[in-house]
């Protein structure tokens, strides 16, 4: 029984480091971890950013705003508004809850009846490898950020995310 268990958690263990870590950079392909960009107009992208299960959602919605902050600096722009944001899941499944259930069973016959009762949990162990990927399409300008929640100062976004 011992080894049984040592080898299921080995085997958990292989399965969760299965997937290589979220490097910040392009993505080398459509369903690849990294960012993608899309030039809509002189001012406008459409950003995209995939993680690997390492990353959380958050996580994720950070690495889009970096780029597409990267993007406004490189095109000499001050600040940008992001004039639409999805954050979907694009791969694998997340950890179910435990469960538990409690079983009733009756029988009778020549030798009397009998009444048992049985209890059941379970536990998922596998990892929570599920992938995230957000897509923006960004406004860009120059000057003063205008007011809102979802317009953003490049410069700003990049001193508090480059080196994370």
């Amino acid at each position: 029984m011992k080894r049984l268990l040592v080898a299921v958690f080995a085997g958990l263990a292989l399965a969760a480091c299965s997937t290589a870590p979220t490097v910040y950079g392009p993505a080398a392909s459509s369903t690849d971890a990294g960012y993608r960009q899309t030039r809509i107009e002189s001012d406008r992208y459409r950003v995209s950013f995939r993680g690997n299960p390492d990353l959380k959602r958050e996580q994720v919605e950070d690495m889009a705003l970096r780029r597409a902050a990267e993007l406004t600096v490189q095109d000499g722009f001050d600040w940008f508004r992001v004039v639409s944001r999805d954050t979907e899941q694009v791969g694998g499944r997340g950890r179910s809850e435990p469960r538990g259930g409690v079983g009733v069973g009756t029988s009778s016959g020549s030798y009397g009846s009998h009444t048992s009762v049985g209890l059941g949990l379970s536990f998922d162990l596998t990892p929570d490898n599920r992938k995230f990927e957000t897509t923006l399409e960004v406004l860009m300008g120059r000057g003063s950020k205008p007011y809102g929640e979802d317009a953003y100062d490049a410069r700003d976004v990049l001193g508090r995310m480059v080196g994370r």
